[in-house]
């Protein structure tokens, strides 16, 4: 089965840095084939025959033991990566009128009503959740006023991780079986 892995919070700013070199190779080691990163972000697209939990579980503990930290890891099948991905309005992009981006929810915060609960102008700001996931859309002249950024404040902010839309879409077509 494809799996795609999201790790949290590596090389941006003065957070852990991993090579993206050094995690196919440990992907590799651990079993996982047809092992592919993309990007800088923490972006892994495999397969293997393991339950996604088992696989959350071996890829935290190896990570921890090759990089001396604790790296939240978050797994999706490739079904999953497609439902959310097809859930993004095709005319929502990121360019010069609009943002869009993907907060991929860890289990604990998954929950619909938690858009209820962030501290943004709704009124600025479309955003919605499809299964374990917030996809939102903000007009650039809005970005602002949506008060987005106050999440970075919010108990949930550190069990998501986000990617704009543009690389939403270019995991789940890798993780597809077509």
């Amino acid at each position: 089965m494809k799996y795609v892995a999201l790790l949290r919070g590596i090389n941006v700013g003065k957070s852990i840095q991993v090579p993206m070199k050094r995690l196919k190779s440990l992907m590799e080691q651990i079993g996982y084939l047809n092992v592919i990163t993309y990007l800088n972000s923490g972006n892994i697209v495999f397969d293997s025959a393991d339950k996604k939990e088992h696989i959350r579980k071996v890829l935290e503990e190896k990570l921890k033991e090759e990089f001396g930290q604790y790296i939240p890891t978050l797994v999706k099948t490739s079904e999953e990566m497609m439902l959310i991905k097809n859930s993004i309005p095709d005319e929502w992009n990121n360019d010069e009128t609009q943002q869009t981006y993907i907060a991929y929810l860890f289990e604990d915060v998954a929950k619909p009503d938690l858009i209820d609960d962030l501290p943004i102008k709704h009124e600025y700001i479309d955003i919605r959740y499809v299964h374990e996931a917030l996809i939102w859309n903000i007009k650039r002249e809005n970005y602002n006023k949506s008060h987005i950024t106050k999440i970075a404040n919010h108990y949930s902010y550190d069990k998501m991780t986000t990617r704009n839309v543009n690389t939403a879409r270019k995991l789940a077509e890798l993780s597809s079986d077509t």
